[in-house]
């Protein structure tokens, strides 16, 4: 598959270290992209659940390929979330073309655009972050219900279903709380100048026009890779939404060269072949 050329690329909300992270479909993503920036808008690493007993391989080959990007030059800005909020104590730091910040600023064909995660909309976060995090638990644990499900829909030739897709529009708290959370982000925007606001946070991809009394923004979201499998991608002056479709990945090319996905990382980290080359070099 010929890669192609994106101005700039937002992903968001991948919740690496979770069951519920399509950590496979997004490396395919990543490889059919030739980005000049690539902003992490958040909620990458899931510190909060983040467990020795399940990080696959396919985790640890999104993080390589990341690195791969900046050793091509590519500018990448992680910006913190919630999820990878111990990460914030670091902002401002800068390694090359990597960037670790709390939020960013760019100047697109002469419009302002805002970037940042969005927890700071989050009242629960604010308040209650044992809440928050028992709630990250919780949605963990739906996902992983729901992805065996569909399994075994799939296995009978019936469509899948998302069981928090179905939550969210029966429960009118959570439609109040999204359409909260975008005016409240595009009201800061106005009043701040800026054209564009780009958040993650909700799991819920958008673009929208968003008017109030005192002007207009763009509003953007780039969803999430847990449900939605979205990105957000600009080139020359326009913004869309990306979806990851299965059937645009058919054939999945691997890589080579340095940081290459078709490395054996098990065979990397085994230990007996490590004490291997150990005894080589001393010998």
């Amino acid at each position: 598959m010929e890669k192609r050329n994106v101005e700039i690329v937002v992903i968001s909300d991948v919740h690496l270290g979770t069951y519920g992270c399509h950590a496979k479909e997004l490396l395919k993503y990543l490889k059919s992209i030739k980005p000049k920036t690539l902003i992490l808008n958040g909620d990458i690493i899931d510190i909060w659940q983040f467990s020795k007993r399940y990080w696959p391989e396919t985790h640890m080959k999104i993080l390589r390929k990341l690195m791969k990007f900046v050793v091509e030059g590519v500018n990448v800005y992680y910006l913190t979330g919630n999820h990878d909020e111990l990460l914030r104590k670091f902002a401002d730091m800068h390694l090359g073309t990597f960037h670790l910040q709390n939020k960013l600023i760019l100047e697109l064909d002469g419009k302002k655009a805002w970037f940042f995660h969005g927890d700071i909309f989050d009242v629960t976060m604010q308040h209650s972050k044992w809440l928050a995090k028992l709630g990250a638990i919780g949605y963990d644990s739906l996902i992983l219900l729901n992805s065996v499900v569909n399994w075994c829909l799939k296995l009978f030739g019936r469509e899948k279903m998302s069981f928090s897709k179905k939550i969210k529009a029966k429960f009118k708290d959570a439609v109040k709380f999204i359409n909260s959370f975008e005016e409240t982000a595009a009201e800061l925007a106005i009043e701040n100048g800026y054209q564009y606001v780009v958040c993650g946070h909700i799991h819920q991809p958008e673009k929208r026009n968003v008017l109030v009394n005192d002007g207009e923004v763009v509003y953007l979201n780039s969803g999430d890779w847990v449900e939605n499998l979205t990105a957000l991608e600009y080139n020359q002056g326009n913004w869309e939404i990306f979806k990851y479709e299965a059937k645009n990945f058919v054939k999945d090319e691997v890589e080579q060269g340095e940081l290459s996905d078709g490395e054996d990382l098990h065979g990397k980290l085994d230990v007996n072949i490590l004490l291997q080359k150990i005894k080589l070099e001393i010998a």
